[in-house]
């Protein structure tokens, strides 16, 4: 099982990817809606996202757990951070006062804020990333699964400890999954960076990848 459906798993309950008993509607419904919902977002179709993650939080919803829909929220936002939108995670806050312990760690790590006892309560990939002043891209690259890989770059990034390196790493794991949102940002990253350092030339390889990628952004 990849990292993304079992993250979707365990913001659903279990029963959504076990063989038996058959899960309930609601459960298969929301996960199909919630892994087209992130697809969209990463391609950069903003409408689809809506009307997908609209679909599943309200299957979600149906099951009156408040805990439930906050994990949710909390799969949409990470997927803001992994292309580098960084804005308040506004529909996890609305639901944040019952929120388990590690919904509330996950939501501050997403915001670059996360505290010293957070690291335990994160999905184990991001653990060690928690309360690191930098991380190498080798550390990085260890995470396997691409959208966690991005959202793990995009907390350096808050954090002021993505290094170039990182940077690349990450353009090039949108890039091989063809996730335009992501990738397009991370162009730009380097492409400021590049800036700021007088490469003309490298300003210039960068505009050309970023020309490829920016008219099929929505």
């Amino acid at each position: 099982m990849n990292t993304r459906l079992l993250i979707l798993c365990l913001a659903l309950g279990l029963a959504a990817c076990s063989n038996t008993p058959p899960a309930p509607d609601w459960q298969m419904n929301a996960k199909t809606s919630l892994e087209r919902a992130a697809d969209a977002w990463l391609s950069g179709n903003s409408a689809i996202e809506a009307v997908e993650f609209a679909r599943a939080r309200s299957e979600v919803a149906r099951t009156g757990q408040p805990e439930l829909v906050s994990r949710v929220e909390l799969l949409r936002c990470a997927t803001r951070v992994a292309s580098l939108v960084f804005e308040p995670c506004a529909g996890f806050e609305a639901l944040a006062a019952d929120a388990a312990p590690a919904e509330q760690a996950y939501a501050r790590y997403l915001a670059g804020q996360a505290l010293a006892g957070d690291a335990a309560l994160l999905p184990e990939a991001h653990r060690p990333l928690a309360g690191a002043a930098a991380v190498s891209e080798g550390a990085l690259a260890s995470i396997k699964d691409p959208l966690s890989r991005l959202v793990a770059a995009g907390v350096l990034l808050q954090r002021g400890a993505a290094s170039p390196a990182v940077a690349v790493l990450a353009a090039d794991t949108a890039s091989a999954q063809g996730w335009r949102r992501p990738l397009l940002a991370w162009l730009q990253v380097q492409q400021a960076r590049a800036q700021a350092g007088g490469a003309v030339e490298e300003v210039a390889r960068l505009q050309r990848r970023i020309d490829l990628v920016a008219p099929a952004q929505k």
